[in-house]
């Protein structure tokens, strides 16, 4: 890997790490608050209009980055890329893609490297 993959991958993971500590901070703060059923949770989402913006945006997002870990991971042959995929449902769009590109970003420095031979 080069040392601008070797960045590349560092400012990932660290983008994958604050999205991290920040969705599962406020998921414990929803899950800790004394109306945390799911009926709570629609209403939270749909509060106002700008509410219902940010989440069609991010939804929008995350589907995209699915098909796109999907497609790619595929194509590059991505050890484990349906793990990414579940990752955004099951933890956060804004985790599961800084991951999925850290991966695909090794693929493609271990193929730099194999066609440079």
């Amino acid at each position: 890997m080069t040392r601008t993959d070797k960045a590349l991958c560092a400012a990932y993971a660290a983008f994958a790490a604050v999205a991290l500590v920040g969705t599962q901070w406020t998921l414990v703060a929803f899950l800790r608050s004394d109306r945390n059923d799911l009926g709570a949770m629609v209403d939270r989402l749909t509060a106002n209009p700008v509410v219902g913006f940010v989440g069609i945006d991010l939804g929008v997002v995350a589907l995209v980055a699915a098909v796109f870990m999907v497609v790619e991971g595929r194509r590059l042959r991505v050890p484990a890329w349906w793990v990414y995929v579940a990752l955004v449902f099951l933890v956060a769009a804004s985790v599961a893609f800084p991951l999925f590109l850290i991966a695909r970003t090794r693929v493609l420095a271990r193929e730099r490297s194999l066609s440079a031979v």
